[in-house]
């Protein structure tokens, strides 16, 4: 394990195995039971829950929230703000065989900022999860999710748009909604959402 002189160290539970190779940045917190491999780098400030695996070479960044019985597969790369919800499943080969080495073949799949996977959902390898979408629980993801969107499902589809902070935008009959908590505007424009800057 990596880590530069910190006021505020990376916390490995006793019953972790950290791997010689791997980085934890500031403030990392590995709690029971987990596993990081070589090569892994988890962001500042990340927790990576109970009975969880990362792999080498997967990239997770800062302030992660990687919630119990997780397992990231190299291909892997999450973003910063991302929650990933419990036992939510993710894929890197799309045909695997167990008399098949296919360690060559393995799909990239990028989680983007602040997303958000719900429990027990399953990503297909090969795929980009767009700025704060939001994936329901128990939905089976086979495509790219734009941002700011509300899929759920199997297979998942579009039921809608989120916030920043997670909340359903009503746009009815318009192109702007409103988020209910936090005030702030967005614009949907052809199947894409940008936020609208405060005057």
């Amino acid at each position: 394990m990596s880590q530069a002189q910190s006021t505020n160290p990376a916390f490995v539970h006793p019953s972790s195995i950290v791997e010689e190779g791997a980085v934890l940045e500031d403030g990392v917190k590995v709690w029971h039971f987990c596993h990081v491999m070589p090569g892994a780098h988890l962001g500042a400030g990340t927790s990576l829950g109970q009975n969880g695996f990362v792999a080498s070479n997967v990239r997770i960044g800062a302030n992660v929230k990687i919630q119990n019985n997780v397992s990231l597969y190299e291909g892997l790369t999450v973003e910063d703000d991302v929650f990933l919800g419990p036992s939510c499943v993710f894929t890197n080969v799309r045909n695997p065989r167990s008399a098949v080495n296919r360690r060559g073949e393995y799909e990239s799949t990028l989680v983007q900022r602040g997303a958000t996977i719900g429990a027990n959902a399953t990503i297909r390898c090969g795929v980009t999860l767009g700025e704060h979408c939001m994936v329901a629980a128990g939905a089976v993801v086979t495509r790219d999710v734009p941002a700011f969107a509300l899929v759920g499902g199997v297979p998942a589809k579009h039921m809608g748009w989120v916030s920043h902070s997670g909340e359903r935008l009503s746009f009815g009959n318009s192109s702007r909604a409103t988020c209910s908590v936090t005030g702030r505007a967005y614009l949907l424009d052809n199947h894409n959402i940008t936020l609208i800057p405060f005057p």
